[in-house]
């Protein structure tokens, strides 16, 4: 691509400083797994704007399906009017969850713009539904920068730092992250027991701080996005739903990262089947594509307890060029098998991975963890982590961090990227782990 006086980048004087950026890189195209800048250099985004992108930049079917939509209808208020393409929509999102025993009970659907405003939807929802108003969410969560959804998140102060007071009757407890509790220690059924530890100190919220009778939801990312892409033991999540049963508290799935499709399912719960159904489902990210889009979905019975007019926005549902990228999205996931590609790119990056620990050690890269294409690599530290960050980024590869402590790598590229664009990465993850460690080493010698 030939840059000229049109496509050369802007100041960004007018934009607000409170936007952090991975790069000032502005980006003028998009296609597949890369982005172009108006010089024509090419970067690899194993971003995917944060799980937004699925099914690559511009995917052809979702262009044309947003091109077709926007010549017969943009908006349609919901309140006012039911825009088809919306309740097309609902029709197929009732047949991806009526094909999995874990997702099978959810047949209503709401939807919004953004991760935060379906999750509060699901908090207002359990409220209504079953007359009790405490939740309790995990540590490590991450749900939303709104003020109801900045005092369920817990994964960095950033998130909420200075907006404080924030809604009360948020209660935490720990998330069953392994690695993180057993790390150095004996490593025998190392999960087994950092499950126990976690159903008990659960217990003993619900005993010392929220009791059952004024517990509406446990909200849960089956697996930790922010927190640093860890996924919740099967027997964690079923003994969830049975304290859930138990208790009459709701069981709420957050899958804005990590549903449609990035896990290698269309939502990560059905890797663990029927024995965890969630009660309500939220998700946003990957379901537009790139338009803004969000939804939950729950049992009908459950929605009619959410009294009419109760809640509601302008845009939710009422975009129907939105609503038109996202049925183009989830049968494009059907018709080009992005499923089974995410599971088997998936298991790719996860051996290279483990290869690339070998060969730099498990002190160095201390964890390698992941489901489908979520995957997350865990350094010494922070300032390791920034720094293989930033030699990726030398070479034109865009990879974020995760985790409370910044010390974790996250690899999520759009769920049609090839055998070869993954290796293709990680002999760039190679390279920037070298090229980090040399300098280490160069550093130690000079100090000393």
């Amino acid at each position: 691509m030939r840059a000229t006086t049109k496509t050369l980048s802007k100041s960004m004087e007018y934009l607000s400083p409170v936007w952090t950026h991975l790069t000032k890189m502005q980006p003028v195209k998009g296609s597949g797994i890369y982005l172009w800048d108006a010089a024509g250099q090419r970067y690899t985004d194993f971003s995917s704007g944060i799980g937004v992108v699925n099914t690559g930049h511009c995917h052809p079917a979702v262009v044309q399906a947003v091109q077709d939509q926007a010549k017969d209808l943009i908006f349609g208020q919901m309140n006012i009017v039911v825009p088809p393409a919306t309740v097309e929509l609902t029709h197929q999102l009732r047949q991806a969850m009526a094909a999995a025993p874990a997702t099978s009970q959810l047949d209503t659907f709401f939807f919004a713009n953004s991760g935060a405003e379906a999750v509060e939807a699901s908090v207002k929802l359990a409220r209504h539904a079953t007359g009790k108003r405490n939740i309790i969410v995990f540590q490590g969560s991450f749900h939303g920068r709104t003020h109801q959804t900045m005092a369920m998140t817990t994964a960095k102060y950033i998130y909420r730092v200075n907006y404080q007071p924030l809604p009360s009757g948020v209660f935490v407890s720990p998330y069953p992250y392994t690695h993180y509790y057993n790390n150095g220690t004996n490593k025998e059924n190392q999960e087994e027991r950092v499950v126990d530890f976690c159903l008990k100190e659960l217990q003993t919220l619900l005993l010392g701080q929220t009791q059952p009778e004024e517990t509406a939801a446990i909200i849960i990312e089956p697996v930790l996005g922010e927190g640093g892409y860890v996924q919740a033991p099967p027997r964690f999540m079923q003994e969830l739903r049975r304290l859930c049963d138990q208790h009459n508290i709701l069981l709420i799935a957050d899958e804005v990262q990590s549903g449609v499709g990035r896990t290698g399912k269309m939502f990560s719960v059905e890797h663990i089947g029927g024995d965890a159904k969630p009660d309500i489902l939220i998700m946003a990210k990957g379901l537009g594509s790139g338009l803004p889009i969000s939804g939950i979905a729950a049992r009908r019975e459950l929605m009619e307890h959410w009294q009419p007019g109760s809640h509601g926005g302008t845009y939710g549902g009422g975009s129907a060029i939105a609503s038109a990228a996202a049925r183009a999205t989830l049968q494009v996931i059907r018709d080009e098998n992005l499923l089974d590609n995410a599971t088997q790119r998936g298991h790719q990056l996860v051996q290279g991975f483990q290869a690339l620990q070998q060969k730099y050690g498990d002190t160095t890269l201390t964890d390698v963890r992941g489901c489908g294409l979520m995957v997350a690599t865990e350094l010494a530290n922070k300032e390791m982590a920034k720094a293989v960050q930033q030699a990726c980024l030398q070479r034109n590869l865009l990879v974020l961090t995760c985790g409370t402590y910044e010390n974790s790598l996250r690899w999520i590229p759009p769920l049609i990227v090839t055998s070869q664009q993954v290796e293709e990465a990680l002999e760039i993850m190679d390279e920037a782990m070298a090229q980090v460690l040399v300098g280490d080493k160069t550093k130690s010698k000079a100090v000393a």
